[in-house]
């Protein structure tokens, strides 16, 4: 089959790991069952002025380029920060119709493939229903946690999830917040990411160590998140100092962007107000292909985020054969399905993580069983459940095939 994937979460040379999940089940699946993909990825459009801060890196991307075999083209859409949200479905569509056409025309795809269900799934049912093309989205977490709590955008959301063909939910606890929003059961297909176990396995902790500069005796701590609010890193600092103050010899390395400047500049604060200047290191953005190095060299790894849909450091972690501390919140419960894996923390805050690090450090672990729960969400796995669906999908009529009704521009 010929399939046209439609996200705005897509890596681009500006950024690297932007949506690297998703080039990762792109590559995988095409490795797998051998079918031929083009991606049109939408780019926010910003001039190149420092003025716009981080936002003008967009004018950076290139309108087109081949990453990991794909052909991607970046076509530019409007965006208003922080204001005009519920247009940016139609900007979308606007600025990325005569793109998907030209597509079209050199690459007959069967259906379109979309990531995130607002904007990009909206833009990507109206074009099904200009094209004639079914249409699966795929929820991915925030689009469904935080979104459906937008009054302007709820609708939007319900619309894009009607219209759909169908719909892959990467956990459980995201299908049954889908199906609150009115949508029938048997509509979403739950389609976990996986982790590439020849990419992730462990290695010797020193060695690692050796590589990266880190000490050899210290404990360490690692976190795999941007440094964003939802992601909650202030906890893990804030453990980190009750730690300390124990005299426990233990860091915490933090790999991730700042994806949310006050937010950073805040966390730093907090780690010289603790004294803790010597005891974290934040080691920024690093290339996806090098972090089987940063797992391999910690002791324990802990994700204090306060939303998620199914993060996928946690396989890779558990693929290097390391033990988990995590929040109790989205896909994670299913994803550290067993006490043998890790610890969950019902209620994220400082202490309540130092507690579940205390008791993951002083715990002898399985650590072929995490390898061993890894390799059951291999990607070979996940790619042959999507073939399966998207097959499905196209010997079905396609619900996308007519607009019924525009979709509401206000909030009910």
């Amino acid at each position: 089959m010929k399939i046209l994937t439609y996200t705005s979460l897509f890596p681009n040379s500006v950024q690297p790991n932007h949506g690297i999940f998703i080039q990762n089940r792109l590559l995988h699946f095409v490795r797998t069952c051998g079918h031929q993909w083009h991606v049109v990825a939408p780019v926010p459009y910003f001039p190149n002025w420092p003025i716009f801060g981080r936002w003008h890196e967009f004018s950076r991307v290139p309108r087109e380029d081949v990453l990991a075999g794909f052909p991607v083209l970046y076509p530019r859409y409007l965006v208003t920060p922080r204001v005009g949200m519920m247009l940016y479905g139609w900007h979308m569509l606007s600025g990325t119709r005569k793109t998907v056409k030209r597509v079209q025309r050199v690459f007959n795809f069967d259906l379109i493939d979309a990531h995130f269900l607002y904007p990009d799934g909206f833009a990507a049912v109206c074009l099904g229903a200009l094209l004639k093309k079914p249409v699966i989205v795929s929820a991915r977490g925030s689009d469904v946690h935080l979104y459906s709590r937008f009054l302007s955008i709820r609708p939007l959301l319900k619309f894009v999830l009607q219209r759909a063909d169908a719909i892959i939910s990467v956990s459980h606890s995201l299908k049954e917040q889908i199906i609150r929003l009115g949508i029938a059961e048997d509509k979403v297909a739950v389609i976990e990411n996986g982790v590439d176990l020849a990419e992730f396995f462990p290695e010797d902790k020193l060695t690692a160590r050796q590589r990266l500069g880190l000490p050899r005796e210290k404990t360490i701590l690692l976190s795999v998140a941007r440094l964003d609010p939802v992601k909650g890193i202030h906890y893990l600092i804030e453990a980190l100092a009750e730690l300390v103050s124990e005299d426990r010899d233990v860091s915490l390395v933090i790999v991730g962007p700042p994806s949310d400047p006050a937010y950073a500049s805040s966390v730093q604060q907090l780690v010289a107000t603790k004294g803790l200047g010597g005891r974290v290191r934040f080691a920024g953005a690093q290339p996806h292909s090098q972090l089987r190095d940063w797992y391999n060299a910690c002791d324990l790894f802990c994700l204090s985020s306060v939303r998620e849909g199914w993060p996928n450091v946690l396989l890779e972690a558990m693929a290097c054969g390391k033990p988990i501390v995590a929040s109790r919140v989205g896909g994670v419960p299913e994803c550290l399905s067993s006490p043998n894996l890790g610890v969950l923390v019902d209620t994220p805050g400082g202490t309540t993580f130092a507690s579940a690090i205390r008791a993951a450090l002083t715990r002898q672990w399985d650590r072929s069983a995490a390898v061993r729960h890894s390799a059951t969400h291999d990607w070979g796995t996940v790619s042959q459940r999507q073939e399966l669906l998207f097959t499905q999908v196209l010997a079905a009529p396609p619900a996308s095939a007519e607009l019924a009704q525009a979709p509401p521009l206000n909030p009910k």
